[in-house]
């Protein structure tokens, strides 16, 4: 009984983070998206690379080079894993573009593989960093490093592009803020805010929106 629970787990958890293609709804940061995949919203993290924080310098402009690359059009969605906080961990596609190498080459991004063995994406960054495009323009601090810096999380002011008109992102970053399940429902989703989802379930605030 246990193994076959255990079966089940696993099968749910490859049946989650099967390849698909979908729209993209909304750019989140430099490195996150949101994605329609059977009508409901999927939020996927490029696999291998990392984006400034958007407080950090270029972090707005990596977003909007992703937003450029994809934002409303169809993408191809190949899947790694599932992160802790529940996001697929993936390599985008869109036409013979891989986007997370393009936002490498562009300027926008580190190669940010475990061991950082990705040559390919390790000969993109040396590139970019040889012809001073986009962060590598200036002085450059790797997110990783700049979220040490900075341990409290900072929750960025900046709207996800897509978010809709009225929609806007604010400072709100508990569950004891929110005024309905759909205010929470579109922090977690459109704002990122991950504080909404403590248990990392999918469900943002379970007093608001658990079912009755």
């Amino acid at each position: 009984m246990r193994c076959l629970a255990c079966a089940l787990l696993f099968i749910g958890g490859v049946a989650q983070a099967a390849d698909f293609s979908g729209k993209v709804i909304a750019v989140l940061d430099g490195d996150t998206l949101l994605v329609l995949r059977g009508g409901k919203p999927v939020k996927v993290r490029l696999a291998g690379i990392d984006a400034p924080e958007k407080a950090q310098p270029y972090g707005v402009a990596s977003q909007q080079s992703l937003a450029d690359l994809v934002m409303d059009k169809q993408i191809g969605v190949v899947s790694r894993a599932v992160d802790d906080y529940g996001r697929l961990v993936a390599t985008v596609s869109i036409g013979e573009i891989n986007v997370n190498h393009e936002q490498v080459r562009r300027g926008m991004a580190w190669e940010y593989s475990r061991f950082h063995n990705n040559h390919e994406v390790l000969a993109l960054q040396r590139d970019a960093q040889q012809a001073m495009r986009g962060l590598w323009a200036g002085e450059a601090i790797a997110p990783a490093q700049w979220r040490k810096q900075h341990p409290a999380g900072f929750v960025p002011q900046h709207s996800p592009i897509g978010a809709p008109d009225g929609a806007a992102c604010g400072d709100k970053t508990h569950c004891s803020e929110m005024t309905s399940c759909e205010e929470a429902r579109h922090y977690l989703a459109k704002c990122g805010v991950e504080t909404m989802d403590g248990d990392g379930d999918g469900v943002p605030c379970e007093a608001l929106c658990a079912p009755q």
